[in-house]
């Protein structure tokens, strides 16, 4: 192949061909309206004729504007992480963005970095769920400071201004809490996630005042806290209680994957569930639906989370004048799904 053929055909290769300006042709292929009608039909037919095509990423970084938008999670293989990304995509997708994921592995420093390279890379918004490591918000305030948009879901913090959706997690693990209540359990215990983070603080917190809402003690002892939630910190913390004097007759689960943990370890232990031990988990995860029995549980709405995150930051991307109004939060509705692993009736 000949060296002429195998090189990219340019603007510059346009404007050269047809006596005219880069600039006139980089107005017809951005339509812009001070060029006639003739000139664009012309510039057209050559650009046709050639085979131009325009790269949008390349004029995009040309022009410090880009419809990409950079998503930074913690960790991906989280069920409830991906249904936020499916969200958002779907959202940025018919607005005709683009999104690059992240994750941050609940790394501080990892999430600073991420950033900063958004930051450089022109990103037009971002959207966050800040890293269980996070606890000075000093990069994300700079960000948001910026001609960044920014929006966070789920864990929200009051010490940063920025756009958020979230759920009300201390009224929907009140309502587990209380769900189990009214099946009969009156020694409930708790598989907690990381104190250090609001959004678990506040199921405990709900946890709490259902219990004494309800005139039902509060045992210290029956409250496990784990790091991440994970499936094999369940399978500890279920051990630790299923060895507690008296049996706890109920246990609520700051998510699907530990709660379905506990349920392996009683069942294993011949605990019959829901009968002696009820359980309940959070967030809806697929896991929730094929054991049995099938595990009762709290649907956050994660999916709905992305396409709202994605809609409040693709307004005030496109619309300068959003950046300058009071920052929005939306707080979305969760629903308690009752199946076998609580439902003693």
């Amino acid at each position: 192949m000949k060296k002429e053929e195998a090189s990219r055909i340019t603007i510059k290769d346009i404007a050269k061909s047809l006596n005219l300006s880069t600039s006139t042709i980089s107005r017809v292929l951005s339509n812009h309206p001070a060029i006639s009608e003739n000139t664009k039909k012309i510039v057209k037919e050559k650009v046709k004729e050639m085979g131009f095509h325009l790269d949008p990423i390349a004029s995009s970084f040309r022009s410090k504007k880009t419809k990409s938008i950079g998503v930074i999670c913690p960790r991906i293989d989280i069920e409830f992480h991906s249904k936020v990304i499916s969200g958002i995509e779907e959202y940025a997708y018919h607005r005709g963005y683009q999104i690059t994921i992240f994750q941050s592995q609940d790394s501080y420093h990892r999430e600073r970095e991420i950033l900063h390279m958004l930051e450089t890379s022109f990103a037009a918004g971002v959207i966050i769920c800040p890293a269980l490591e996070t606890k000075r918000y000093d990069h994300l305030k700079k960000i948001s400071k910026s001609n960044t948009p920014l929006v966070v879901y789920d864990r929200a913090s009051e010490q940063l201004k920025a756009s958020k959706v979230i759920i009300n997690d201390f009224e929907a693990s009140f309502k587990a809490t209380s769900h189990l209540i009214q099946q009969g359990c009156k020694n409930i215990a708790h598989i907690a996630g990381n104190q250090s983070t609001e959004i678990f603080k506040s199921r405990l917190e709900g946890f709490k005042k259902a219990l004494t809402q309800y005139h039902l003690p509060v045992h210290e002892h029956l409250i496990k806290e784990t790091k991440n939630l994970s499936y094999e910190e369940g399978k500890v913390v279920a051990q630790a209680l299923l060895e507690s004097t008296p049996l706890p007759d109920g246990i609520v689960c700051a998510n699907d994957y530990t709660a379905a943990a506990a349920l392996k370890v009683f069942r294993n232990n011949n605990i019959d569930i829901p009968t002696q031990t009820a359980i309940i988990g959070f967030s809806n995860y697929p896991i929730s639906s094929i054991l049995e029995p099938q595990i009762s549980t709290v649907d956050d709405s994660a999916y709905e989370m992305g396409l709202v995150a994605a809609k409040i930051l693709i307004q005030q991307i496109e619309d300068k004048d959003m950046r300058a109004l009071e920052y929005q939060e939306v707080i979305l509705k969760t629903k308690l799904i009752i199946r076998g692993s609580s439902n003693r009736n």
